[in-house]
């Protein structure tokens, strides 16, 4: 097992250099100036060229890159063009924003999506099983950023039950944490659910026709034994998978979520440092998303120990 981890991280390490170029030229060959953001409107080209000087931009971009990775090594992400402090300080500062939100995210679908698609199972073919289905088309079709406008506009303007906007750092107090973490949550949540909750029914319709669990039947077992004991349990490789790939639907659903409940986490630092060209920022961001996925695909793999003995690494 401890061969296996030690492999699979250090598989991650071309994967990151992949990342890492690809990023690194994408960004300088798509249109747009840092240096001209940076001096603003009413500069003149002198100018710009000073700031492009300082900052480095005026090198080959072989040099850039190899200055960059040779930073990268030492752990030294660079300095923000933008917002003038080091990309390490700006990630730490946005990070518990968007740990608790993707945290709370995945506990809200879970704990939704699994019931839900196991009694879509049960009742297959009934209004329930319908309705789960009607839920998983409704939360693939409308994107993130309507379904959290909606909700501001009846929990929050409407009834007034919840802030429409911010963050408060769990430090401030649980309440008003939890309190502004429900709207972003919930909207995050939607398509989560929907994509778990239909992977979850699909599963444990195909194990409920299987011989064990007529034999359970056979042997008086109760329906919840069976369904969660039994069936649930050899369902759980597909439902376990589909959770690590929706992390990448959660990466990219931070993003626009913060953005529209005015959260300062990494999805709004991400949106600002495009916005400003800020290389530095975006390529750092970028790679820890990438880091973080991979890591996610390995906590899978290792669930599929403990949830299928048969399965040896």
């Amino acid at each position: 097992m401890l061969a296996f981890i030690a492999r699979r991280l250090l598989a991650t390490i071309p994967v990151l250099a992949m990342v890492a170029v690809f990023v690194f030229l994408m960004l300088r060959l798509t249109p747009g100036d840092p240096a001209a953001i940076i001096a603003g409107d009413n500069a003149n080209s002198q100018q710009v060229a000073e700031i492009r000087s300082k900052l480095g931009l005026d090198q080959p971009l072989l040099s850039q890159f190899a200055i960059w990775s040779a930073r990268i090594l030492r752990g030294d992400f660079g300095e923000s063009f933008f917002f003038k402090k080091t990309v390490t300080d700006l990630i730490v500062q946005r990070l518990e924003p968007t740990l608790a939100l993707a945290i709370a995210t995945i506990l809200l679908s879970v704990l939704v999506a699994v019931p839900l698609g196991v009694i879509a199972a049960y009742r297959h073919e009934s209004w329930i099983d319908r309705g789960v289905m009607a839920l998983s088309v409704f939360g693939f079709s409308v994107p993130v950023f309507v379904i959290g406008y909606l909700l501001i506009y009846v929990f929050a303007i409407e009834l007034g039950w919840l802030p429409v906007q911010g963050y408060r750092p769990i430090a401030g107090g649980f309440g008003p944490f939890i309190e502004r973490l429900i709207l972003p949550a919930c909207t995050l949540s939607v398509i989560y659910i929907a994509l778990i909750a239909r992977i979850t029914r699909a599963s444990m319709l195909e194990v409920m026709n299987e011989d064990y669990i007529r034999t359970a039947r056979a042997k008086g077992l109760g329906e919840a034994t069976i369904l969660i004991r039994h069936g649930l349990r050899t369902a759980a490789i597909p439902i376990v998978t589909v959770i690590g790939i929706g992390i990448a639907l959660l990466i990219g659903g931070v993003v626009v979520t913060e953005s529209v409940y005015g959260i300062p986490g990494i999805g709004r630092l991400t949106v600002d440092a495009v916005l400003a060209r800020d290389y530095p920022t975006i390529q750092a961001v970028v790679l820890l998303f990438s880091f973080v996925y991979v890591l996610v695909n390995l906590a899978i793999d290792l669930a599929y120990v403990f949830l299928d003995p048969r399965i040896r690494y």
